[in-house]
């Protein structure tokens, strides 16, 4: 989430809360030496009480929302609590251990402040690893974290909840099913290729050795196939099928007409006991991703960390293509400035500059940074629009700012003042514009933003006049609590706004009146994730939301229902037609579920020339090749995928920018930073979006992270690969009903 101020943030009672916790047990003692056991011992707290555990600080079981179960571990309090933790010792098994345990953190305060987090000491080689990061966000709702281990070592696992002892915002976090995985499998084998990667023009082929080890056991016939090929590529295997301990060669050959790029190829080894992947990356010459740098960081302000550009949004109306983002990333919140690029022949050249009025870093501004930058068109008043969130010398956020550019996007005036500007506090605006000339409310446009001082409360604010000026705020009905709301515009002007319920679930209501009212929040489905390893500040799971020409609404956000046990995030997608039911989940299948790959910060581009079974999608999204990394050894690159049926099927995936370390990307107070969201515009065919890659400072600067496109953008390519539609747990279907009906995981 973004900067937000302190002082009001710890007015926020959790009352609500604590009367609804059913406390069963509580204890607050010092730690004791626990002695190493081979499993875990009461790990998910059925016992009703915490035996097996070392307590420290303020801790209990509770009933209140387990993750299963009839019980889960409490780590503080709903009252002032200060840190508080438990720990168990244990010993690894001797085959293929690893670790995993569930969390549910409530923390109303900031990361600076209060948190959730987690510790595993190796006392065999005395190394310690914080295997939960620092957490704070107001309702996690669950997630899981899982973690390798080294074979028959000694380890002490520390579950910790640390509260500043505020009395307006006491931090507490759930712990449960603490798991320890591992044994002696009857046979089992490994897989590698050699070479891991290869270059090939268009019409050539490459090789590579796959080959296999028994790691338990005996020998076993082991099936070959491959997966993530681009289109027109194919791969062979001879011999096929192997025994394993057996090599095999691979062939991968690209047609003359298979598009340039780099693509994860996934080889999958199939055997009577166990499957196992190794990833093979293919790059085809020719005619694939050119990036080009749209934008870099000017300032020199000493707020902020130079040269850093975070989190854009694109829009686009017929040829023209407007993106903003951060410029001159601020750690506690917010950027020196709002940067902007236009493109007005459909990606090929662009524009850019940097917003006046705003900050004091720029023209005739008085806030020291700004924040969260969305984009739109009003066709009616001929207008492109740029909201963003000022933030004021005391950290807190009044309102939401809007600009205007009446000269396609070319030069921006000053702002004016959107939604809030009231005494509270705000947080993740976004903004659109009914342009159907037939629609009832044709020139209206809509400002989402939640209010942080009043526990994140969603509300609306509309504009008649091309956004001039906002009518007050409006809240829907029963007042739903949330952030990054994206609305969109059906043709009729309806409008339907998905919005993450603080992480748990993600929900939408809607406007059938031009904004004069919204409906009750409906449920889109919960939200099922990973909790993305490097430190990296994902956006928690924020949707990305765009719309067809038929008024079909196309919703994606990242989750790791599909995955057994939880060990990395796919990208998955809900569609409704009316706002009010939504379809199951399904999952873009960009890679093999068993492939270890971790995708997260999506954002969906729908051409608005199409629809329904023949809707042309285009969809970005940041991904760690390896799920399980740390701060330092974490590659983070910018893929892409595409479908032209609707997200029945998706092409083959493709990497356009990256890999890219930790280091070189901003530094904020809750993580390394790409932005809490990206989003994608499709023109002529074409899926355009603008993103940050961090590279190798070479400028005297602590960073060289700014804003890419690639040039022209990339074709909708139709694919084969058909999404999958039963998730491994959670919820796979689009329930509707009032909001915190479905227990989030």
């Amino acid at each position: 989430m973004r900067h937000r101020s302190t002082s009001r943030l710890r007015s926020r009672l959790l009352a609500a809360v604590a009367s609804a916790a059913t406390l069963v047990a509580t204890a607050s003692i010092w730690p004791q030496t626990a002695s190493a056991a081979t499993t875990i011992t009461n790990g998910g707290f059925e016992a009703g009480t915490l035996s097996g555990w070392t307590t420290a600080g303020s801790t209990s079981v509770t009933t209140s929302g387990p993750h299963s179960g009839t019980y889960a571990a409490m780590v503080g309090s709903t009252s002032p609590s200060g840190t508080s933790s438990i720990a168990q010792s244990f010993t690894a098994p001797a085959t293929s251990p690893s670790l995993s345990f569930w969390y549910n953190v409530t923390c109303p305060d900031t990361v600076t402040y209060d948190w959730a987090t987690a510790t595993l000491l190796d006392t065999t080689t005395n190394t310690t690893t914080t295997v939960l990061a620092k957490t704070c966000v107001a309702n996690s709702g669950w997630k899981q974290v899982t973690k390798t281990l080294t074979p028959n070592d000694n380890y002490t696992l520390t579950l910790i909840s640390k509260d500043d002892n505020y009395a307006g915002d006491p931090t507490y976090t759930l712990y449960d099913d603490v798991t320890l995985s591992g044994g002696v499998p009857t046979n089992d084998f490994s897989i590698s290729a050699s070479p891991a990667s290869a270059t090939v023009n268009a019409g050539s082929s490459a090789t590579s050795s796959i080959s296999t080890a028994v790691t338990a056991g005996a020998a076993q016939s082991v099936t070959l196939s491959a997966s993530g090929l681009p289109s027109g590529a194919a791969a062979t295997f001879s011999p096929n099928p192997i025994n394993s301990g057996a090599t095999s060669t691979m062939t991968l050959t690209a047609a003359a007409s298979t598009p340039g790029g780099t693509y994860p190829v996934t080889v999958t080894g199939t055997g009577a006991s166990a499957t196992h992947t190794t990833t093979f990356t293919l790059t085809v010459n020719g005619t694939g991703p050119s990036l080009v740098k749209v934008s870099s960081d000017p300032f020199t302000d000493t707020d902020a960390q130079h040269a850093t550009e975070v989190e854009p949004d694109t829009y686009s109306f017929g040829t023209t293509i407007v993106a903003a983002h951060q410029t001159g990333r601020v750690s506690g919140g917010g950027s020196s400035d709002v940067g902007w690029e236009t493109s007005t022949d459909s990606g090929a050249t662009w524009h850019n500059g940097f917003l006046p009025g705003i900050t004091v870093n720029r023209g005739s501004g008085s806030y020291a940074q700004v924040s969260d930058a969305s984009v739109a068109y009003d066709a009616k008043h001929n207008v492109w629009l740029i909201s963003s969130l000022p933030i004021d010398s005391s950290g807190g956020v009044p309102g939401v700012l809007v600009s205007r550019s009446t000269d396609g996007g070319l030069t921006w005036g000053n702002p004016v003042n959107s939604a809030g500007f009231d005494g509270a506090d705000y947080d993740k605006n976004w903004i659109v514009c009914d342009n159907t000339s037939t629609s009832p409310h044709y020139g209206n446009c809509y400002t989402e933003v939640d209010i942080t001082s009043s526990g994140n409360s969603e509300v609306m604010s509309t504009s008649t006049d091309g956004g001039l000026t906002w009518g007050g705020n409006v809240h829907p009905a029963g007042s739903p609590s949330g952030l990054g709301g994206q609305p969109v515009v059906q043709p009729n002007g309806n409008v339907i706004v998905p919005f993450s319920t603080n992480g748990s679930a993600i929900h939408s209501f809607m406007s059938t009146n031009g904004g004069a009212s919204w409906s009750s929040a409906v449920t889109v489905a919960t939200v099922n994730a990973h909790a993305v390893a490097g430190g990296l500040r994902d956006g928690e799971g924020l949707p990305s939301a765009e719309i067809d020409a038929s008024g079909k609404v196309y919703v994606v956000w990242q989750d790791c229902r599909f995955r057994s046990g939880c060990p990395a995030n796919d990208i998955v997608m809900s569609t409704s037609t009316n706002g009010t039911t939504w379809s199951a989940v399904t999952r873009v299948p960009i890679d093999a579920t068993t492939s270890g790959v971790e995708h997260m910060i999506p954002g969906i581009g729908v051409d608005r020339a199409t629809s329904g079974t023949t809707a042309k999608l285009g969809l970005y999204y940041y991904f760690y090749s390896n799920a399980n990394c740390t701060a330092s050894t974490c590659r983070m690159s910018v893929g892409f995928i595409s479908s032209a049926d609707g997200g029945t099927t998706w092409s083959a995936a493709q990497t356009v920018a990256g890999p890219m370390t930790m280091a070189q990307i901003a530094n904020t107070s809750q993580g390394r930073m790409v932005g809490d969201y990206i989003s994608a515009s499709v023109v002529n065919g074409k899926s355009i979006a603008v993103f940050a890659v961090g590279k190798t400072p070479t400028n005297g600067q602590a960073f060289d992270e700014g804003m890419y496109t690639v040039a022209g953008g990339l074709a909708l390519r139709a694919g084969t690969t058909a999404s999958s539609t039963v998730p491994v747990y959670g919820s796979a279907n689009g329930n509707t009903g009032a909001p915190g009906l479905l227990k989030a995981h």
